[in-house]
């Protein structure tokens, strides 16, 4: 009612009073969300307004592809907030109206007791920045929605591990509480109930887990945990926001030469579970090859999982191929959606997606980072395939990109005569020689002082992207072909090898172990990212 009078106003025969108020009138009147799911707002064609991910969930929604309803808050909005440093006027009033749609959409209720609503939030630029940028899951749980959850699905242990991320990941995204003060907590835990794995975690053992979490979250920032699931999804909407000018972000558009955004769409999406047992599960792949560009469906699952498992690195993931001994109906859907895909598209998707008791859902396509190669190769099929011109396949490979035909690779007779480390996964190619560097700092310092050094992790987080753009490569113990650092190293044609299991890193000390032997920063290594070999 108060834009229709505003409106009216501005109308009438007071230009002095109108003009005044005009400003306020076009705020209040912008439409800062848009729909996807019975209702679709949007369509792939608004990038710049939706995000790469929010326009592509309202394609493939459109589609008819298997997507969980939800709605994306506008890159005008994040560029409201980056002025401003606060959320507009009106946009939370819309928030919750589509929250209430979602709702009665889904049959479940925000923050309820009884059959409680979770959502995602998720960023979304118009050009993809993998794992730069901020996302919270499961949004909506607090101390009687889990117990609700619990008694909604049957599955008391599946609450708790869900109740326990939340508070990790929103104590780390939104309020900066460091990781590490929760894997502390979590360690003692397994350590009392004698188990290594999260997943061997008891029900009651993560109901303890997620009391010392909320312990852990008071001690470092001094309040409670916040029990509104409104106020939960605001504070997340405001980080994801604030993600698109964190450290991170911003090297990662200097150094891929991203400019002329206005900031990152948010996603809110109805949570699907991937971890509600042996039945469900999560991955992420590649239509094709992107390494090589061989038309060969590539990528990686978990079962019993959140997708954050998989992108992060936090669990070494099962080869895509194997998920038809798994579940043979659910794959031969999954190879239809592949195919589907890249005719709609007309070109390699990277795409997410998540089983939640044997049904398939569709959390994210785009088009896949790709090696020099691969893009060659990607090209030059497509046209023999009439997916594209010659004209598209030649806008396809950047010269940039031509640079990465030349990567450099090993001598074979000389590759024999040294020895054999460990092996992991050969997640981008190429060869690199050189000293142990533990953290991304360290390769940043190192490498300006004209040293080539490798870059050794447990797993590779966004915090590591200047890191890992200055080594000479890129070694880590666990993760998979898909998690964040193959896909950053492979959009950059470095070489890089994952998940190497028997090595051991302890950073803190600036030592790796492999099967007995250790290794300091003075050691020098050799990783091929063709192979997955990491060689003395």
């Amino acid at each position: 009612m108060a834009q229709k009078k505003k409106s009216k106003t501005a109308k009438n025969k007071k230009p002095k009073k109108a003009l005044k108020k005009s400003g306020s009138a076009k705020a209040q009147s912008q439409k800062y969300v848009y729909d996807f799911g019975k209702k679709t707002d949007g369509d792939a064609t608004q990038r710049s307004l939706l995000g790469g991910k929010g326009a592509n969930l309202a394609d493939m929604t459109s589609i008819g592809l298997p997507v969980p309803p939800g709605f994306t808050i506008t890159t005008t909005t994040c560029a409201d907030y980056t002025r401003t440093n606060r959320l507009p006027a009106g946009l939370m009033d819309e928030v919750k109206r589509n929250v209430a749609f979602l709702e009665k959409e889904q049959g479940k209720t925000f923050g309820c007791s009884v059959n409680p609503l979770l959502v995602s939030v998720r960023s979304g630029a118009a050009v993809s920045m993998p794992g730069m940028m901020d996302t919270v899951l499961n949004l909506g749980l607090n101390d009687t929605a889990v117990q609700g959850l619990s008694t909604a699905t049957g599955n008391s242990r599946f609450a708790w591990d869900a109740y326990r991320r939340l508070i990790n990941m929103f104590g780390n995204v939104v309020m900066g509480v460091p990781h590490e003060n929760f894997e502390h907590a979590f360690d003692k835990i397994k350590k009392k109930y004698r188990v290594k794995d999260d997943t061997a975690v008891p029900a009651e053992g993560l109901e303890e887990l997620c009391a010392a979490y909320k312990a852990v979250y008071r001690k470092s920032v001094g309040k409670a945990f916040p029990q509104d699931p409104m106020k939960q999804l605001q504070h997340s909407i405001e980080a994801v926001f604030s993600s698109w000018n964190k450290d991170t972000a911003i090297s990662y558009r200097r150094i891929n030469e991203i400019k002329g955004l206005e900031g990152t769409a948010v996603n809110v999406q109805a949570m699907v579970y991937g971890n509600m047992g042996d039945d469900s599960g999560t991955g992420v792949a590649f239509t094709r090859n992107p390494s090589t560009g061989k038309n060969e469906f590539y990528g990686e699952f978990l079962i019993n999982a959140q997708g954050e498992d998989v992108v992060a690195g936090i669990r070494t993931p099962e080869p895509i191929k194997l998920m038809g001994k798994w579940n043979a109906k659910v794959y031969k859907q999954l190879l239809a959606v592949r195919s589907k895909l890249e005719k709609h598209y007309r070109d390699m998707q990277d795409i997410e997606f998540t089983i939640e008791r044997g049904k398939l859902y569709m959390l994210q396509t785009r088009n896949g980072k790709r090696t020099g190669a691969a893009a060659v190769k990607l090209a030059v099929d497509m046209v023999k395939e009439r997916l594209i011109n010659k004209d598209t396949a030649m806008m396809r490979i950047p010269a940039n990109d031509l640079t990465q035909l030349l990567l450099p690779s090993f001598n074979p007779a000389q590759k024999k005569k040294v020895k054999v480390l460990c092996s992991g996964l050969p997640a981008s190619p190429g060869a690199a020689c050189g000293a142990l560097a533990f953290s991304a700092d360290e390769a940043v310092e190192r490498a300006a002082k004209g040293e080539s050094v490798i870059l050794v992790r447990k797993e590779t987080s966004p915090e590591d992207v200047d890191g890992m753009h200055s080594a000479a490569g890129i070694l880590t113990s666990t993760g998979g072909m898909t998690s964040h650092a193959a896909v950053v190293a492979r959009g950059w044609g470095k070489c890089c090898v994952a998940g190497a299991g028997d090595l051991h890193i302890d950073a803190s000390k600036g030592v790796a172990t492999v099967n007995g032997k250790k290794l300091g920063r003075k050691d020098q290594i050799s990783i091929d990212g063709a192979t997955g070999e990491v060689m003395l």
